[in-house]
């Protein structure tokens, strides 16, 4: 029998109708149930794809005893955070403030008069184990607190609350941007440092550090880290690790180990986007590793074939999880993506064995529980019996060559993942929803790899998932966040308007075409109509609709799994300025720096993509040029630099580089323009190069 998720349109939601938990969706009718009733709601926030979300609901929340408990003393409510990023940051924030470590699932208790969590924890087992109480028991401990310790609860959550709000209500500092370097040279610095090595713990590819680092490049600061180091690390151990799948593409979500190998093996698109974007970067910064190359074709190989929706939009993620047959009650983790040694003994001749052995870690022992995740073992451009023994190896896993297999129609729940006709292993599920935000990564990476390896191919896709966005996610001139197979949903937050304007921001870079740079300057003012915060500057995360029973209503400026929607909105706003000479767009861009200067100089660590904004703002240069220029210029690696096309450029002159509105002379030849571009990149900022902005 199912529960009430059964007609959720949220994957991860309808993951959880067999339940015997009578759950809710986060909706008044839940909150109004738990205030008649006085019961604690128990708030559980997790994801389609994520492996412990999917772990407990096969344990505790099918467990028949547990159910019970939580029916008859809780009001329980599911909530599937790619959703509402909004509710999940507020409750994730506040499971911190308790000292609890974060991730999901995310599971906290709440008052539902306020709805301030009094309780929180991650995953819990059935039973005591790993360290963790069994639910039942918590769920027990936490009715009888809830009921007989009112007193106690009341002064947690006044200064859970409280803490809450100071973090929210940051005000914008009056001090000048530009009036010291040494903020600006200690993000870049900090920020790297965190690309360091590690010794132990699980690898992220953390890609709004890995860019600050990479933009520290040209700046030759004196620091103890080596930033082209680190940032070139950071993209060959992405390339050539086991967080990357060598035989069909696309980066998995991180790995449990800090050498790069053994993968959580979910891949989510919003990772896909940013690594794209960053080894397309590194690329044109000058790291012509072919291995860089390599993966970003093959991601796109995966993109098309797996990812994309006929309409041209982009799926949200894939399972972490597979089936090994048909008959299997559990799927296993990395069962689609790993490789019994003799499995590929038996595929390959012995000479392909060879070759695939020198190039790639695999061993009859295996690296991972008796299988073999992939890992190259060195850079350069694999030779021609690799690729056709991986070829072979691709045929085996999706039973047909890449060449024969265009379109890999998505698995969307277990049902059809065991019962499909797949000619070779069963697929993991596909979460096909479409997310604004994340399609705007996926199209900024396609952007930029576009113009860094000048292929037509990734540009038309992500033109083809803008105009998606631009057609079908506007109603009554409201963006809207998401598409359920043709119907959209839920208001846009911050994040999804930062990162479209980027992505059409990055389309008008790739193209010259003036209807990218209007669109983003449209959905720019949607932006700044509904969400921008006229007391405090920056952007709220959710609109005023949306934060009804919100019990904060914040400003993301810290960097997660995507980066924070001030930073990115910030970064947006100078090149709108630059490239539509308005300096209301300036002056924005200035409050949203201001609004987050406490966090930048208290914990920069938080938010390399407000760093990111301060190098647009310090060092924003735009350049007038023909289109020859441009299309040599959009290859390069230019992180503060926009480019516009100048039709009425004087006889002679190949382009005109402006800081600001402070033009250098014409530049009369490409050394004298490109030696001006780098000079404009890299000045001694001071406020006097921003007077006549």
């Amino acid at each position: 029998m199912t529960n009430r998720l059964a007609q959720s349109q949220s994957l991860y939601l309808r993951k959880h109708a067999e339940n015997p938990i009578d759950w809710w969706s986060w909706c008044d009718e839940a909150i109004q149930k738990a205030r008649s009733e006085n019961k604690p709601i128990f708030l559980s926030i997790g994801y389609s794809s994520c492996h412990w979300c999917t772990v407990m609901e096969g344990e505790a929340f099918s467990d028949v005893a547990i159910a019970r408990y939580m029916n008859a003393n809780f009001v329980s409510i599911k909530l599937d955070r790619e959703e509402r990023p909004d509710l999940d940051s507020i409750y994730m924030q506040a499971l911190q403030l308790m000292g609890e470590g974060g991730g999901w699932p995310l599971n906290v208790f709440l008052s539902p008069d306020d709805l301030v969590p009094f309780y929180g924890g991650t995953y819990f087992p059935v039973e005591p184990r790993y360290g963790r109480p069994g639910f039942l028991q918590v769920l027990q401990a936490v009715h009888n607190y809830y009921h007989q310790e009112t007193v106690k609860i009341s002064t947690f959550k006044e200064e859970l609350r409280l803490n809450l709000q100071q973090a929210a209500l940051l005000s914008q500092e009056s001090r000048p941007l530009l009036a010291s370097i040494e903020l600006f040279q200690q993000g870049i610095e900090i920020n790297t440092s965190v690309l360091t090595a590690r010794d132990s713990g699980p690898c992220f590819p953390m890609m709004p550090y890995a860019d600050v680092a990479l933009r520290g490049v040209r700046l030759g600061l004196e620091s103890r880290y080596n930033c082209e180091e680190l940032a070139t690390k950071r993209g060959l151990d992405l390339a050539l690790g086991g967080i990357f799948d060598h035989v069909a593409g696309g980066f998995h979500r991180y790995t449990v180990d800090q050498t790069w190998t053994v993968p959580h093996f979910e891949k989510m698109l919003y990772d896909n986007g940013q690594i794209t974007e960053y080894l397309a970067n590194l690329w044109s910064a000058g790291v012509k590793e072919p291995a860089i190359a390599r993966a970003i074709s093959l991601t796109f190989a995966w993109l098309e074939r797996e990812m994309t929706a006929p309409e041209g939009y982009f799926y949200a993620a894939q399972d972490a999880d597979s089936f090994l047959t048909p008959d299997d009650i559990e799927a296993e983790e990395g069962a689609f993506y790993a490789w019994e040694y003799q499995e590929v003994q038996e595929l390959l001749s012995e000479a392909e064995l060879s070759a695939l052995e020198a190039e790639f870690t695999l061993t009859p022992p295996g690296n991972f529980e008796g299988n073999n995740v992939l890992q190259r073992l060195q850079g350069g451009k694999l030779s021609e019996i690799v690729e056709s023994a991986i070829a072979k190896l691709f045929a085996s896993r999706y039973g047909q060559s890449s060449l024969d297999l265009p379109i890999f129609t998505p698995a969307r729940n277990n049902l059809e993942a065991k019962s499909g006709n797949w000619l070779g292993r069963i697929p993991p599920v596909t979460d096909t929803k479409m997310i604004v935000a994340w399609n705007s990564l996926m199209i900024s990476g396609l952007a930029r790899a576009s113009t860094a390896f000048q292929n037509q191919n990734y540009l038309d896709a992500a033109i083809k998932a803008a105009q998606f966005i631009l057609n079908h996610q506007q109603v009554d001139v409201r963006l809207y966040r998401l598409n359920y197979d043709g119907k959209v949903d839920v208001l846009a937050q911050s994040e999804d308007y930062a990162l479209l304007i980027k992505a059409l921001l990055d389309l008008h870079q790739a193209t010259q075409q003036g209807f990218w740079l209007q669109q983003a300057i449209a959905v720019q003012s949607q932006f700044d109509e509904y969400l921008w915060s006229i007391e405090l500057g920056g952007y709220y995360n959710a609109t005023p609709e949306a934060s009804t029973n919100a019990i904060v209503r914040e400003r993301s400026y810290t960097d997660n799994a995507t980066p924070a929607a001030n930073g990115v909105a910030a970064s947006n706003l100078v090149r709108l300025a630059l490239l539509t000479e308005d300096l209301e767009h300036l002056e924005r861009a200035e409050q949203t720096l201001r609004a987050f200067l406490t966090v930048m100089e208290r914990s920069p660590q938080a938010c390399p993509s407000l760093f990111a904004a301060l190098d647009w703002y310090r060092h924003c240069t735009l350049v007038r040029t023909t289109e020859e220029q441009w299309k040599l210029l959009s290859s390069q690696y230019l992180p503060t630099t926009a480019i516009k096309l100048e039709t009425n450029l004087p006889t002679g002159v190949m382009g005109l580089v402006c800081e600001g509105l402070s033009c250098q002379e014409p530049a009369v030849n490409q050394e004298q323009l490109w030696a001006q571009i780098a000079q404009a990149q890299n000045r001694s900022t001071n406020f006097s190069r921003f007077a006549h902005f």
